[in-house]
């Protein structure tokens, strides 16, 4: 674009051609309006471009939240899912209490910005299921090689040992008296119990469907608790395992493993299962420190 002075220089020149003379004091005062055309010209160009790289900025700053904003929203789904996680382990927590259950639910309600919380309770789970698996392991070690007659696993967050009554009472579903092939195993199994004593255990006693009525035996309930008590004895009297530690429990026919209406499925379900319980002071020290 011309400067505009120079178009006043045209024009004078023109209105001198065309009337043969103009006045200096004239030229000079249209020179100068010129001049000022054009200053004002150069202002305005050098004001657009500020203003237009003031715009560029201001997109790019407006990308750059707009990023931000995206990663926050990645981070917020993380941590809901997070969350979400957390309830399902903490779902599977079958030996808490009622109580605590429901004070765990109240805390995950209200995590909100707890994260220091979120990692105290993601280590207390791994720190349980690591501990799980150090058991699952030395038990397996330890009483290995009777193949079916001993199940050895872990899940829902407790370590469970199924003995089945062929090894343990020589498969006579009528009696609660031990073999001594039963106390065999007993006695490796308080090996590794008495290795961990901060762990407590239940001894759970299953039966089949059918009754054997006997003086001391109304039914299934009583042959199961005399089951889980024989062995309870043995773990006590003779192995030393702290009876503090231990619970007998007797679960009748109403826990099935299999259908009652086979010879296999009734040998299946006359089982008794060592349920070992879960090392919970660590979470619930972190869930203390919550809800004090």
């Amino acid at each position: 674009m011309q400067p505009v002075h120079t178009y006043f220089a045209i024009l004078s020149f023109t209105a001198l051609s065309c009337t043969g003379c103009v006045s200096t004091g004239k030229y000079k005062a249209m020179q100068q309006q010129a001049d000022k055309y054009d200053t004002l010209y150069t202002w305005s160009m050098r004001t657009l471009k500020t203003s237009q790289e003031a715009n560029n900025e201001l997109n790019k700053q407006k990308a750059a939240l707009q990023n931000q904003m995206n990663s926050l929203n990645l981070e917020m789904t993380a941590t809901k899912e997070n969350n979400t996680q957390l309830r399902k382990q903490l779902q599977t927590l079958s030996a808490l209490s009622s109580a605590q259950a429901e004070s765990i639910k109240k805390s995950l309600d209200n995590i909100g910005s707890k994260d220091m919380f979120i990692q105290d309770v993601q280590a207390a789970v791994a720190h349980r299921d690591s501990v799980n698996l150090v058991t699952v392991l030395n038990l397996k070690a330890t009483i290995g090689g009777y193949g079916e007659d001993v199940n050895i696993k872990a899940e829902k967050g407790i370590v469970t040992v199924d003995l089945s009554d062929k090894i343990l009472f020589n498969s006579d579903s009528t009696t609660y008296t031990l073999t001594d092939k039963a106390k065999t195993v007993l006695g490796r199994l308080a090996r590794v119990l008495n290795d961990q004593p901060e762990l407590e255990f239940m001894v759970e006693g299953h039966t089949d469907s059918v009754a054997y009525p006997q003086d001391i035996l109304l039914d299934n309930w009583d042959l199961s608790v005399k089951r889980a008590t024989s062995i309870v004895r043995v773990l006590q009297n003779e192995y030393h395992v702290s009876p503090a530690r231990i619970t007998a429990a007797g679960r009748g026919e109403f826990v099935m493993v299999a259908p009652n209406d086979t010879a296999e499925g009734r040998a299946a379900n006359r089982r008794t299962r060592i349920v070992i319980f879960p090392q919970l002071d660590p979470l619930l020290r972190a869930i203390s420190r919550v809800n004090p």
